[in-house]
């Protein structure tokens, strides 16, 4: 998948923000996932990071006070870390969680702050949504020109 499909999807989720009010993931999480959609392997490891994530943010914020930029912060850093584990544990457990990455070390953290806000449902939805059609606008574009 080209540059190009990255820039539609970054297009495609600031119109997806406006008209629906919601983010899908971040507005620059579809750009990134669009790149890897011929990788189902790794988008669906970069959603269960981002489930993980959120879990321990739940789990954190019954100890501590985490609102506005300190939640972000966790949220991010626990993503970060749900990808470093990935990378550099899992492959020692089963070699086939090699194929089993994810996206970054930051696209967990943001998806799971988007979940925070608005639920996991309607964030995976527009997420889906969003990436689905900045990929097949890309392949359009591919066979037109």
């Amino acid at each position: 998948m080209g540059y190009e499909a990255s820039f539609i999807a970054l297009l495609f989720s600031l119109g997806f923000t406006y008209l629906t009010g919601f983010f899908p993931g971040g507005i620059i999480v579809p750009s990134y996932i669009v790149l890897f959609a011929d990788q189902p392997e790794r988008v669906l490891g970069t959603i269960a990071a981002s489930l993980l994530t959120i879990i321990c943010y739940k789990i954190l914020s019954r100890y501590l006070i985490l609102f506005g930029k300190r939640r972000f912060v966790i949220i991010i850093l626990t993503g970060a870390l749900w990808s470093m584990i990935w990378l550099k544990i899992f492959p020692y457990l089963s070699p086939e969680t090699m194929e089993f990455r994810m996206i970054g070390w930051v696209i967990p953290g943001l998806i799971a702050n988007n979940f925070e806000k608005q639920g996991i449902a309607v964030t995976t939805g527009g997420l889906v949504t969003v990436t689905a059609a900045a990929y097949f606008a890309g392949e359009l574009l591919k066979w037109i020109f």
